[in-house]
């Protein structure tokens, strides 16, 4: 990019934060610290979208009775749900050398893993059975109360300080601003609890909650989805609620779960990110579980019950019918959740290795497609000669991560360094800490730093994401940073930095309740779907749903007895 330091700045942090940082410049010293863009997901797509199709040898091809494409969580819980009913004959081909998606993390040298994404997951209500039980699976839980509700392990809950927000050179306790509040600022906010807690409280015919994680079990009470009809920002004018801190905090909310302002996010997308997260009115939001590595953990785990059938570094590029089958013509069958189940013929997966010069194939009998709903068109068949309308209605935001290797803890008045560190004035979302849940509250560290572009146009946005390299985005999250910590680059030892082209999904208003995101839940032909932008809602509760829902589907078109977890 050939701009200006301020004029970067400007564009990414606003022309005050560029101002300052111009302003002080002379005082820091001019070298940046090593580092690299750890990983190009979108170099590899691009080579392999634009390489002519490979057919395998006669030799290259195995057989399976499942071929999980995706090891993001939703990939890895169809295997995990497969693998406990006794179906362990699948195969998960992912194209990155790393499975988890955007929930994966590395390991640092000096010991202690960072998230290159997700990094916490709130402590599950009674009702979600399948994170449940993983969650036993891997002894983070200790029991349960006498209502039924989970009790975690404390040693998995995050450890105070949890959450601070830096505002006018001073940091202070919890995500709200609350020194300074007016009297009208605070009658607001216990405003917008009372309307939350009423939400929480609030049941349809069937008993169920107007908001629930994962959302699969939330009402589709006709008042509640009303609320897709509207942004975020109309239903706070509608309440009244005109407080900049309130909406502020709000507008937190919709940037951190959707990389969405207020104003182009669904109302029902912005009071579940409040909603879900309380169990009844008067409550506090539930716990935070999280570790060093965020929800690398679960990968770990999810990818152990995998072992040798997760295979990396394995691009598919084609999903197709075996000519001969005649799938439309077999019986279709009924799932457990009322949607219609193909049994299908045999299907054949063809993925790329070693750097694509070799291909593989398998052939299946079904074929769970656990990677984002964008790429249907690229790798399905019958997708690429007839694209489905609903394909273009998703939408997806870019993020930027960046984890700086500290050797110190950075300077800060005010609240002492928490987990969470935002920063109320930035663009970005700030960052978390790595070494906090491991108890070390002094020395080196690693903290991540996220990054959200809210463009409305959101290719525009994955266009500003990919244009700007290694050395432009270090400057941001260092410019960024430095606001609250002056001393942020003589501490930073190394910076490496992920470009996430199709982060999360975006829930405008109407996409929840609309068309497109019901047909590209349909199985197509003995292809299952399983991915949180089915959800509308990337968090990793919805990802998992969706990976037991799928594997389900298959079990029932498999005819394999089985409980239903969801």
């Amino acid at each position: 990019m050939s701009v200006s330091r301020r004029e970067l700045l400007n564009a990414f942090l606003g022309l005050p934060a560029a101002l300052a940082a111009c302003r002080h410049a002379s005082n820091r010293s001019p070298a940046m610290p090593a580092g690299e863009i750890a990983f190009r997901r979108e170099v590899i797509g691009h080579r392999l979208r634009d390489q002519p199709p490979i057919e395998p040898l006669a030799g290259r091809w195995e057989n399976a009775t499942v071929v999980i494409v995706g090891a993001g969580i939703a990939g890895l819980a169809a295997a995990w749900r497969l693998f406990r009913a006794g179906l362990e004959d699948f195969v998960i081909l992912e194209l990155d050398a790393t499975p988890g998606g955007t929930s994966r993390s590395a390991s640092a040298s000096a010991g202690g893993g960072y998230p290159w994404g997700a990094h916490y997951i709130t402590v599950p209500m009674k009702e979600s059975r399948a994170v449940l039980a993983l969650l036993s699976e891997m002894s983070v839980l200790e029991g349960f109360d006498s209502d039924g509700e989970p009790i975690v392990a404390e040693q998995h809950l995050c450890r105070d300080p949890q959450e601070r927000v830096f505002y006018r050179g001073y940091w202070y306790e919890d995500l709200y601003l609350y020194a300074g509040a007016s009297a009208e600022d605070t009658r607001q906010r216990k405003a917008f609890d009372a309307e939350v807690g009423r939400l929480a409280e609030w049941r349809d015919s069937r008993g169920r909650r107007a908001f629930a994680m994962p959302s699969s079990r939330s009402s589709d009470d006709a008042e509640i989805l009303a609320l897709d009809r509207m942004t975020m920002a109309q239903w706070m004018d509608g309440k009244g609620f005109t407080s900049p801190r309130l909406r502020w905090y709000v507008e937190y909310g919709c940037r951190d779960d959707y990389g969405l302002r207020m104003t182009d996010t669904s109302a029902w997308a912005g009071l579940f990110y409040h909603v879900a997260r309380v169990t009844k009115a008067g409550s506090d939001y539930q716990p935070v579980i999280t570790w060093p590595e965020g929800n690398g953990r679960l990968v770990a785990h999810l990818s152990r019950v995998a072992g040798k059938r997760l295979r990396l570094g394995r691009a598919v590029v084609d999903i197709r019918h075996r000519k001969g089958d005649s799938p439309d013509n077999q019986p279709i069958a009924s799932g457990y959740s009322g949607r219609p189940i193909d049994p299908g013929g045999t299907i054949e997966v063809i993925a790329l290795t070693h750097g694509g010069r070799d291909a593989a194939g398998i052939r299946a009998k079904n074929v769970i497609f656990a990677a984002p709903h964008f790429l249907t068109p690229h790798l399905i068949r019958d997708y690429r000669s007839a694209r489905p309308a609903h394909v273009d209605e998703f939408d997806y935001g870019s993020w930027m991560v960046a984890n700086l290797t500290l050797r110190d803890r950075p300077l800060g008045r005010g609240f002492p360094l928490a987990w969470d560190n935002v920063l109320y004035d930035s663009p970005s979302l700030g960052y978390v800490v790595s070494t906090h849940q491991r108890g070390l509250d002094h020395g080196p560290t690693i903290i991540t730093y996220y990054y959200p572009l809210l463009a409305s146009d959101s290719r525009a946005a994955r266009s500003r994401l990919l244009q700007a390299g290694w050395a432009e985005w270090a400057e941001v999250a260092l410019s960024d940073l430095e606001r609250a910590h002056p001393d942020i680059r003589a501490l930073t030892e190394r910076i490496d930095i992920a470009r996430w082209g199709h982060a999360m999904i975006r829930p405008r208003p109407g996409f929840i309740t609309g068309q497109a995101r019901k047909a590209a839940l349909l199985p197509h032909r003995g292809i299952h779907f399983a991915h949180s932008d089915l959800s509308g809602i990337s968090l990793f509760e919805e990802a998992f749903d969706h990976g037991v829902r799928a594997a389900e589907e298959v079990l029932v078109a498999r005819s394999i007895a089985h409980e239903s977890m969801r």
